[in-house]
C-alpha cells in the first residue's frame, strides 16, 4: 500500500511539473514585416504572418500590426481579433481566399484595418463558414473573381455580421450574403462603398431555409452592374433588406428585388427604402416575378420607364 501512494503523488507531482512547463498562450501577439514565425511574436520578437500569429494567440486574444506588409491569408478557427492598423493588407492568391473563417457557435471574430488585394485573380477576399459573428471595420476589399466578402453559413442558432467605413470594389459581387442551412443571418452595413462590381450587395435566400434581416445605412453602391439586391422564392430564406440614408447610383441597375413565381413566394424578398436616393441608373428599381420594393415616401427615386415592376408603399408609424 505504501508503494502504491508514492507511485500515485509521484505521477501527481509529474503531472504538475508537465502542466507548469507549458507556456500559457499569449493574449496579445505581434505581426511585423522583418518578423520571424521562428519568434514567439511579443512586441520585442514579432512574428511574420497572420497565421502563425493566430496559431500562437490563445482564443478570444488578439493580432496586432506593427508596420506595413503582406501577412498573407489566413484561416481562423477561434474567437479573434485583427489590428490591422490600415496598412496591413493579404495578396490573396488565384483562386484562393484571404482570410477564411471557420469558428465555432461560441466565437466573435473582428477584422479591422486590413487592405485584401485579390489581383483580379483571388477568389473571395473573406470567406465566412462560421462563428457567433464577424465584425469587419476599415478594410478595403478588391479586385475578386468571387465576393470581397462572402457570408455563407448560418446554422440553427442565430449569426450576425457588422460591417462599417469599408469599401468593396472591382468584384463579381462586393458582399455576398447567402445562408447555406437553416438559422438566421442578422446584418447591419454602414458608412460603406460598393462600386464597380457586378453586384454591390447581394442578400441570396436561395440555399437557406431561415431568415436573413439586412439594414443599410449611409452607404453607397455606385458603378455596379446591380447595386442593392435581395433574391429568395418559396421554401427558402424569408429575406429583407432595410436602405437608409443610402445612395444607388450609376448603376445599371439601382435596387432588385426578385422572388419566385406564384403568390406564394411574394414577401419572401423585399426591400424597403426610407431616406435614400436612387438616381442616375440605367434602371433605378427592379421588381421581378414576386420580388417586393417598397418606399417610406421620403426618397428621391428617379422616375423612368425603364423602371420594372411596382414600387410600391410602406406606412410610417
Amino acid at each position: 500500500m505504501p508503494h502504491m501512494l508514492s507511485s500515485t503523488v509521484a505521477a501527481a507531482l509529474l503531472s504538475i511539473a508537465v502542466l507548469q512547463a507549458t507556456p500559457a498562450l499569449a493574449q496579445h501577439v505581434f505581426v511585423a514585416a522583418r518578423g520571424s514565425d521562428t519568434n514567439p511574436c511579443t512586441f520585442a520578437a514579432p512574428c511574420r504572418t497572420f497565421q502563425h500569429a493566430h496559431d500562437t494567440v490563445a482564443a478570444n486574444g488578439a493580432i496586432d500590426v506593427l508596420d506595413p506588409a503582406d501577412y498573407g491569408a489566413l484561416t481562423i478557427t477561434k474567437a479573434i481579433t485583427i489590428e490591422g492598423r490600415g496598412f496591413a493588407s493579404i495578396a490573396v492568391a488565384g483562386g484562393a481566399t484571404g482570410i477564411t473563417v471557420n469558428a465555432t457557435m461560441m466565437d466573435a471574430v473582428s477584422l479591422s484595418g486590413l487592405l485584401i488585394e485579390g489581383g483580379g485573380v483571388g477568389a473571395n477576399g473573406i470567406m465566412f463558414n462560421g462563428a457567433k459573428s464577424l465584425v469587419v471595420e476599415n478594410c478595403v476589399v478588391r479586385k475578386m473573381t468571387g465576393s470581397g466578402l462572402f457570408f455563407a453559413r448560418s446554422v440553427r442558432y442565430l449569426q450576425s455580421l457588422s460591417v462599417s467605413n469599408s469599401y468593396f470594389t472591382d468584384s463579381s459581387y462586393g458582399i455576398r450574403i447567402q445562408p447555406q442551412t437553416t438559422g438566421t443571418v442578422a446584418a447591419a452595413i454602414e458608412r460603406v462603398a460598393l462600386s464597380s462590381n457586378a453586384a454591390g450587395l447581394w442578400v441570396y435566400g436561395i440555399g437557406g431555409t431561415g431568415a436573413i434581416n439586412v439594414a443599410v445605412t449611409d452607404s453607397v453602391a455606385a458603378n455596379n452592374n446591380v447595386g442593392f439586391a435581395v433574391h429568395s422564392e418559396f421554401g427558402h430564406s424569408v429575406s429583407s433588406l432595410v436602405l437608409t440614408r443610402a445612395t444607388a447610383a450609376g448603376n445599371v441597375i439601382g435596387v432588385r428585388a426578385i422572388a419566385g413565381v406564384g403568390a406564394e413566394s411574394r414577401q419572401f424578398a423585399t426591400v424597403r427604402i426610407a431616406q435614400s436616393t436612387v438616381t442616375g441608373n440605367l434602371i433605378g428599381y427592379e421588381a421581378l416575378a414576386n420580388g417586393v420594393i417598397l418606399s417610406y415616401g421620403d426618397n428621391y427615386i428617379d422616375v423612368s420607364a425603364a423602371n420594372v415592376g411596382t414600387l410600391g408603399s410602406a406606412a410610417k408609424q
